[in-house]
């Protein structure tokens, strides 16, 4: 579904993503983690060209994201996407939220979309909510409606940025919650995340990244029963504090 090849990217002098190169098959969830600063959210910023990279490859279902003549906005339709801090439309209803790319990028009618709406606000356990504007929701429930937003353009594979760094502890579950129920529904998953508790639960594969460079890429049983690098088991053993 997303093959990544020999990717690397500057910000001017400054290299952020160095010969990177890793895939993930249909179905598969794979959660990226490292320390801040190794790059992680660049990488899965770059599956659907949010961040141009200067070297490489990228395919997203057979589609070369980097190539000359790629349609971008219908290839970001394709490929659903959840920020840290929600990024919905304030001055918008959620129901406004969840129908406007609907309506726009792929031409439903606002009941077909207003219906696809509703029923997924039902599955993230917030149609009560329809009629609100996001101010009014707490930070996991707009988070909540931001995945469901994500689900509403029917994407063929779903990247999620540190979905719950943003969010009060509390918070935290209820978005994991829809995210397991996702992965177990076969969803294609990149998931950029410290929880692992979360990665334990329903990673198919660990990619850990230090310094712009993928340092281990192997099953989770691998990563967390003996992970290969020194850099791999500092940094498990500051998260999980053994």
């Amino acid at each position: 579904m997303i093959e990544i090849s020999k990717v690397s990217k500057w910000y001017g002098s400054f290299q952020v993503l160095t010969n990177c190169t890793t895939s993930v098959k249909k179905g598969e969830v794979v959660v990226v983690c490292g320390p801040s600063g190794s790059g992680k959210s660049t990488l899965i910023k770059t599956v659907n060209m949010l961040e141009p990279f200067q070297e490489g490859t990228i395919t997203v279902d057979g589609v070369s994201v980097g190539a000359k003549g790629t349609d971008l906005p219908k290839l970001r339709s394709r490929v659903g996407m959840v920020f840290q801090n929600f990024e919905l439309f304030p001055h918008l209803t959620i129901t406004e939220n969840l129908t406007l790319a609907q309506i726009k990028v792929l031409g439903r009618s606002k009941e077909e979309a207003t219906a696809k709406g509703l029923g997924l606000l039902d599955r993230v356990g917030l149609k009560a909510q329809a009629a609100k504007f996001p101010g009014q929701l707490s930070g996991g429930q707009q988070q909540r409606v931001a995945i469901a937003r994500a689900l509403s353009m029917d994407p063929i594979c779903m990247l999620f940025d540190e979905p719950t760094s943003a969010l009060d502890p509390e918070m935290v579950n209820e978005v994991l919650d829809v995210m397991v129920e996702l992965a177990q529904e076969g969803m294609t998953m990149m998931c950029v995340t410290h929880e692992m508790g979360f990665a334990r639960k329903v990673a198919d594969r660990v990619i850990f990244m230090d310094k712009g460079n993928i340092v281990e890429d192997c099953t989770k049983e691998d990563f967390f029963g003996s992970p290969r690098s020194e850099r791999a088991q500092l940094f498990l053993s500051k998260i999980l504090g053994h």
